[in-house]
């Protein structure tokens, strides 16, 4: 069954699955099933499963390291858990190496991590700025809670307001979230532009197939985990 709606977004915002026309002059948009669905989907979600676990048989012993570094820089549990937002709004706990000190993991307010952050360990300064953290991530990839590559997924307290102050965010959410995405290979981490990385996301989005997520992995692992925007 199709759907149509009237926008009230740019139409540089429209998505790979929507198509415009004109009703009395009104734009309409009719939204069809998602390039995500189908054979498409299947196929990102094998990509998904075989590389995830290639990785986690990987870099296992590298992981157990950074458990063991985490353990011993400071108390607290290694592995920080966080709820975050994925594909039509679902919630679910992102898994990550815990960079900061235990107690301001449990408290700290729904605000980015700033360069030099005192909340920060030191072995987290670390893991941060190689992006290692992020590594129990595969995890969520099997789990099928998100994908190699997509849009970074955000807390539900930030999405609430950054969907009243940017137009078009919250189709970020019409595809999975990723460990990685166009926004990160092409140097939008940290605390960087916000419209920017709202720009490549939905860039991504719309222009997604199997041959662009191939790329993003390529180009992530040829630029390295390292970049001057991580903390």
């Amino acid at each position: 069954m199709a759907v149509r709606i009237v926008p009230d977004i740019h139409p540089r915002y429209m998505l790979q699955n929507m198509a415009m026309s004109e009703l009395d002059g009104m734009p309409v948009l009719s939204i069809r099933e998602s390039p995500l669905h189908g054979v498409g989907g299947a196929a990102k979600r094998v990509i998904d499963l075989v590389g995830a676990t290639f990785a986690l048989a990987a870099f296992t012993p590298l992981m157990l390291l950074i458990a063991l570094a985490v353990r011993l820089n400071s108390p607290g549990p290694v592995i920080f858990k966080q709820r975050r937002v994925s594909l039509g709004g679902e919630s679910f706990d992102i898994l990550k190496f815990r960079t900061m000190f235990y107690a301001e993991d449990e408290s700290r307010p729904a605000t980015w991590t700033g360069r030099n952050d005192p909340r920060v360990t030191t072995v987290g300064r670390w893991l941060r700025r190689t992006s290692l953290d992020e590594l129990p991530q595969l995890l969520n990839v099997i789990f099928g809670e998100m994908s190699l590559v997509g849009p970074r997924p955000e807390r539900p307290e930030l999405i609430a307001r950054f969907r009243e102050d940017w137009r078009g965010y919250m189709l970020r959410q019409h595809v999975k979230a990723g460990i990685t995405g166009w926004a990160q290979v092409n140097g939008l981490r940290g605390d960087t532009s916000l419209r920017k990385r709202l720009q490549l996301d939905l860039f991504y989005i719309r222009h997604w197939s199997l041959g662009f997520d191939l790329k993003i992995l390529w180009l992530t692992v040829l630029r390295g985990f390292v970049h001057r925007n991580a903390h």
